[in-house]
C-alpha cells in the first residue's frame, strides 16, 4: 500500500489540489473581479479588458509554452502532474462560471480565496506538480534562488498581476483587495510546503554535559554536538551541547535537561530544512 501510495499518491493529491484551487477562485476571487495573481489572474484580467473569452481556455493558451519550457528543465512527471493540474483547474474555472456566485464583501472573498487557493497550490507543489504558469516559473526560479521560500518567489511574480487588476478595472480597491489575496495565497503555500519541515536547534550550556547529551540520545534518539566554549565572565572552558530536534520533542527535551541540571542554560531557536539522519534528505527539487 506504501509503494502504490509513493508511486500514485501525487496523482490524487494534484487533483485534490487543483479542485480547491478552481474552488477559491470560481466561489471568491472571480465573482468579485479578484485574483489569486499568476497566469490565472493574468487571463482574469485579460477577459476583461477583451470582453470576450473565458479564463480557463485563456489559462491553457498561455501555458502551453511555459509547459514546454518546465518539462525540459525539471522533468517528466512535473510536466504530466503540471498538464493534469492545469487542465482540470482550467475545466472547473470554467464549469464554475457558468453558475452565477453570490458576490460578497470584497475583504471576506480575499481572505478566503487567498486561502483556499493557497491550500490548493501548495498541496500541488509539494507533489511535484503545478496548475501551470506563474507555478512553473517559480519552480525555475526557486533552482537560481534556493535560499528564497517558494512563496515569497510566487508573490514577486503576482505584484504584477496586483497593478494589472487596478488599471484595466479602474478601481485602486480591487488592486489593494487583490493584493490582499496574493500576500495570504502566498503565506498560505508557504505554510502547505514546508509544514513538517520546522524543527528547533538547541544549545545547552551545563556541567553536566555528558550526561544531557547521553540522554538526548537515548530518550529523544538524537545526536548531539559539543562546542568548545569559554565562559565570558570566569573565562573557563565550557562545553556546548548543539542538537536538532522536532517541535514536539522540545517539551521532553527541556525536562530531561532541567532533570540532570536544573541551572542549565537552554536556548531554543526555529530551524527550517534541517537535511540529515533522522530528518530531511536533500534533493535538486525540493522547493
Amino acid at each position: 500500500m506504501r509503494t502504490l501510495w509513493h508511486n500514485y499518491g501525487w496523482i490524487l493529491q494534484t487533483i485534490l489540489g487543483s479542485v480547491l484551487f478552481a474552488l477559491g477562485f470560481g466561489i471568491f476571487l472571480q465573482p468579485n473581479d479578484l485574483s489569486p495573481g499568476g497566469i490565472s489572474g493574468f487571463a482574469l484580467v485579460t477577459v476583461e479588458l477583451l470582453g470576450s473569452g473565458s479564463v480557463g481556455t485563456l489559462t491553457i493558451l498561455i501555458n502551453l509554452p511555459l509547459f514546454i519550457l518546465g518539462g525540459l528543465k525539471i522533468g517528466r512527471q512535473f510536466f504530466f502532474g503540471s498538464l493534469l493540474g492545469m487542465g482540470l483547474s482550467s475545466v472547473l474555472i470554467d464549469a464554475l462560471a457558468v453558475y452565477p456566485m453570490p458576490r460578497m464583501e470584497p475583504l471576506i472573498a480575499a481572505l478566503y480565496g487567498g486561502v483556499v487557493c493557497g491550500l490548493g497550490l501548495g498541496l500541488v507543489l509539494i507533489c511535484g506538480s503545478s496548475t501551470g504558469g506563474s507555478d512553473i516559473l517559480a519552480r525555475l526560479l526557486k533552482f537560481r534562488y534556493r535560499n528564497v521560500p517558494i512563496g515569497q518567489i510566487t508573490m514577486t511574480l503576482d505584484a504584477v498581476v496586483v497593478c494589472m487588476t487596478g488599471l484595466v478595472f479602474r478601481d485602486l480597491s480591487k488592486a489593494l483587495y487583490t493584493g490582499v489575496t496574493v500576500f495570504v495565497c502566498g503565506k498560505v503555500v508557504d505554510a502547505v510546503v514546508y509544514r513538517f519541515d520546522y524543527s528547533k536547534v538547541a544549545l545547552i550550556i551545563s556541567g553536566e554535559y555528558a550526561a544531557i547529551a547521553e540522554a538526548i540520545g537515548v530518550k529523544l534518539d538524537r545526536g548531539a554536538t559539543f562546542l568548545n566554549g569559554e565562559g565570558s565572565y570566569s573565562g573557563r572552558p565550557t562545553k556546548v551541547i548543539l542538537t536538532a530536534v522536532k517541535k514536539q520533542q522540545i517539551a521532553e527535551l527541556k525536562q530531561l535537561v532541567i532533570e540532570i541540571d536544573p541551572d542549565a542554560f537552554i536556548i531554543l531557536q526555529e530551524a527550517h530544512q534541517v537535511l540529515g539522519d533522522g530528518f530531511s534528505r536533500y534533493s535538486d527539487n525540493a522547493l
